[in-house]
């Protein structure tokens, strides 16, 4: 196996966060690898604002709302950061993005040059897997390194 250097964590801010930053971690540890903390602004939440702010021009900006979104995210990741991981912290790097979420994870696996994605497999409901895919499988199939992926041991308990 390739030696790990660079990790990309992809974080959503769900309960499983905090599980994927701490499998990022414990791989760090063991390779000393640094650590890219990525966390995606959704383009269809952005075109959203957009559409609206046609209504309403002279009240919201989609500019101003992507840089505040951004600015209120990186001011989320770094306390929990500070809070739970600041033995850590010197190997983090944390970046927004904003696009389609499965696109902008691969596209910064590329770009800050990652030897492995840590990201979560949360589960969704068939009806809309089956219509849209998750992002966890979109990544798994597109990625170009590999990938791990973090799960809730209690979610999980009793399938078979």
């Amino acid at each position: 196996m390739k030696k790990i250097d660079k990790i990309l964590v992809c974080v959503d801010f769900s309960q499983y966060t905090r599980m994927a930053l701490e499998s990022a971690v414990a791989i760090s540890r063991s390779t000393q690898a640094q650590i890219v903390v990525f966390n995606v602004v959704n383009q269809r939440d952005v075109n959203s604002v957009r559409m609206v702010s046609q209504y309403y021009p002279d009240r919201l900006d989609v500019e101003t709302y992507v840089q505040d979104l951004k600015k209120e995210r990186l001011e989320k990741l770094t306390q929990l950061i500070d809070s739970q991981f600041s033995d850590d912290k010197q190997r983090m790097t944390l970046n927004i993005d904003v696009g389609y979420p499965w696109e902008s994870i691969i596209q910064a696996a590329k770009t800050h040059g990652a030897d492995l994605i840590v990201m979560a497999n949360k589960g969704r409901g068939n009806l809309s897997r089956v219509l849209f895919g998750s992002t966890a499988e979109k990544v798994f199939r597109h990625s170009p390194v590999p990938v791990v992926s973090v799960r809730d041991p209690d979610t999980f308990k009793g399938r078979e």
